[in-house]
Formats: structure tokens, C-alpha cells, sequence
């Protein structure tokens, strides 16, 4: 079996509620494709791109599963369409009630279409980098060889703006909302 990192976010209400109960909710969904042995804090962060829309709320989960790549990649959209997400006609980095990203799969490196493992743009979102080193953070992204830890110190370092757009959000939040220990194995 294989870890699967997979990066969760939301900024619109879904059919269980608000973001933080969406992710909640969302993470119950997540064990029944394998195991989460981890899960960070939720994190209330800036969005990316498209600027006109509310924070959103992400986190990240460790996923033990026996699903392959792209099996895992068409669980987690069918997911994200049971909590109400749409991506015909949305905008590009908009508004969702439900984001769900394999940022990393073991050592697995994938490029074909619709699908690239690890995340392309993993080294440059401090959204997911934060949540992911809270669980994980000496896990290596198998392309560069670099750590997790690592290629956060380095976002950091190149922008004074990263850190200020990704915030902890209260213990209290999280403890009504997740429905799993946090950063631990259940």
C-alpha cells in the first residue's frame, strides 16, 4: 500500500455546511477509500488567482489505500461531486464547496492526461505546503528529492507574503469540525 497526500479545500457552503464541516465530512468519505492515518489543523488561506471570492479553508490527509493513481483520482472527484463541486463551466481557481488534490502518491511520478503526481505546483502553495508539514514533513517530493520542510523554508524565503496568506485557524473550530484525531493514526 501506498501513502496518498491528498490536499483538501473549500470556500462555499456545501450540503453539510460551512467549509470546515465540509472538509470534516469530507474526510470521513476519504477513509473509505483506504486508511487516514494523519490529518493537519484546518488552515484559512488567501485564494490563489482568481482574487474576488471568499478565504478558503484547507488541510491535508494522509490516505493509505491500495487504489491505483488513477482510481484514487476518480474516487476523489466523485467526491467532490457528492458535496455539490461542479467543474463544467467553473472558473478556473474559483469559488467550490469541495477541492480534493493528490499533492503526492509515494514515490510515484506521473504526467498523463489529467493527472500529474506530484502536484505541479505544489512547491509554490504555501496552502497545502503548510498542512502537509504539519503531518509530514520530512516526506520527499520524488521529483526534486527534496523534503517537504524544505521546499516550504524555500517558498517562504521568496516570499514575505506566504506565510501572512496561510493562518492556523483556532483549535476550537477544528475540535467541532473533525470527526479524526488530528496528526495522528486512528
Amino acid at each position: 500500500m501506498r501513502i496518498a497526500y491528498i490536499g483538501l479545500g473549500a470556500n462555499l457552503p456545501s450540503c453539510v455546511g460551512p467549509p470546515e464541516a465540509t472538509l470534516a465530512a469530507a474526510v470521513v468519505r476519504l477513509d473509505s477509500l483506504g486508511r487516514v492515518t494523519a490529518r493537519s489543523s484546518l488552515y484559512s488561506t488567501e485564494p490563489v488567482g482568481y482574487a474576488e471570492q471568499p478565504r478558503f479553508v484547507n488541510a491535508v490527509v494522509a490516505l493509505e489505500t491500495e487504489l491505483s493513481a488513477r482510481g484514487l483520482l476518480d474516487a476523489l472527484m466523485g467526491i467532490e461531486r457528492e458535496f455539490g463541486r461542479s467543474r463544467a463551466n467553473a472558473i478556473p481557481n474559483g469559488p467550490r464547496t469541495l477541492d480534493l488534490d493528490i499533492l503526492l502518491f509515494g514515490d510515484l511520478v506521473v504526467s498523463e492526461p489529467g493527472m500529474e503526481i506530484p502536484h505541479p505546483r505544489l512547491a509554490e502553495r504555501a496552502f497545502v505546503l503548510e498542512p502537509l508539514c504539519e503531518i509530514a514533513a520530512e516526506v520527499v517530493e520524488p521529483r526534486s528529492g527534496v523534503k517537504a520542510a524544505e521546499l516550504l523554508r524555500r517558498l517562504s524565503a521568496a516570499s514575505s507574503d506566504a506565510a501572512e496568506a496561510v493562518l492556523k485557524m483556532p483549535d476550537a473550530i477544528e475540535s467541532r469540525s473533525a470527526n479524526i484525531s488530528h496528526g495522528q493514526a486512528r
